[in-house]
């Protein structure tokens, strides 16, 4: 098959890049196009003719998207539609990255694919919107949803915390939002699988396991054989211009119907750490 990565520049797009072999991949990161611009987007896919396309581009600053939401919606809801249309006349399946954060976070069970949506971020909104139109758009795409995305290459939790823990002593990370950590290579591994899978409908895409922000910072400071104590605080000790889900833990069901399942983010991490310092 031939595919397309829009977004190729980012975090997940670098590791989407490294980790698919065996086909024939076109790369486009934010230099090559702006999915903003509906007629360049035409321009690439229909030069390209690719048979799928993965749209890993997104404006993914939560609280800036808070300050700037007609940049949110015009990057995370208009610009997939444009995608999605570009996909559309040159009949390609179309994979798009959404977020746990078209939930409102009040579940206390997994979230499943056809659970509510209720955002409460201008970012969970874009992201929401978005969902709703290309269903609409292409009844085929598949929407990965995942969460907490981590790797190399780019800004992350992880790197944040290693580099706070270098020259701290005490770290105080909020301890009542609970979530799944997801790599950027087992994601890109599993977005391979959906790919060649012709997978539709909405999946839910993360390392297995979950824990809370402090728990995951804890075992960063750990695993790295760092000495910094990390304290747990509350959301609103720790305010941020976006409301994020208290509890955002998505269920593996609708991934392991493909037969994907995904390791640990306790796993995940340790091979985070080692790619990191090599």
């Amino acid at each position: 098959m031939k595919a397309m990565i829009i977004g190729a520049s980012g975090l997940l797009g670098k590791a989407l890049t490294r980790e698919w072999n065996g086909d024939e991949v076109v790369g486009l990161g934010s230099k090559d196009v702006d999915i903003r611009d509906a007629g360049k987007v035409r321009e690439v896919v229909g030069k390209a003719r690719p048979d799928g396309i993965v749209l890993a581009a997104a404006y993914t600053d939560v609280d800036g998207c808070e300050s700037h939401p007609d940049l949110a919606f015009a990057v995370n809801r208009d610009g997939p539609v444009n995608v999605a249309e570009a996909a559309r006349q040159v009949g390609a399946k179309l994979l798009f990255l959404s977020s746990d954060y078209v939930f409102d976070g009040k579940n206390t069970a997994p979230y499943e694919t056809q659970n509510a949506r209720n955002p409460k971020s201008v970012y969970g909104r874009s992201k929401a919107e978005a969902e709703i139109r290309l269903l609409e758009l292409l009844p085929e795409c598949c929407i990965a949803r995942t969460s907490w995305l981590f790797g190399t290459g780019g800004k992350c939790f992880p790197d944040t915390i290693l580099k706070l823990a270098a020259s701290r002593p005490t770290l105080d990370v909020v301890n009542d939002q609970r979530g799944c950590p997801t790599y950027s290579v087992d994601l890109s591994r599993a977005i391979i699988g959906l790919s060649r899978n012709q997978a539709s409908g909405i999946v839910h895409v993360t390392n297995a396991g979950d824990c809370s922000w402090f728990e995951f910072a804890r075992e960063i400071v750990k695993s790295a054989g760092l000495a910094t104590e990390v304290r747990p605080v509350s959301s609103q000790q720790m305010a941020r211009p976006a409301p994020r889900p208290a509890y955002s833990v998505l269920s593996p069901k609708s991934l392991n119907q493909y037969g994907i399942t995904i390791p640990t983010w306790q796993d995940a991490l340790q091979r985070y750490l080692r790619e990191r310092t090599h």
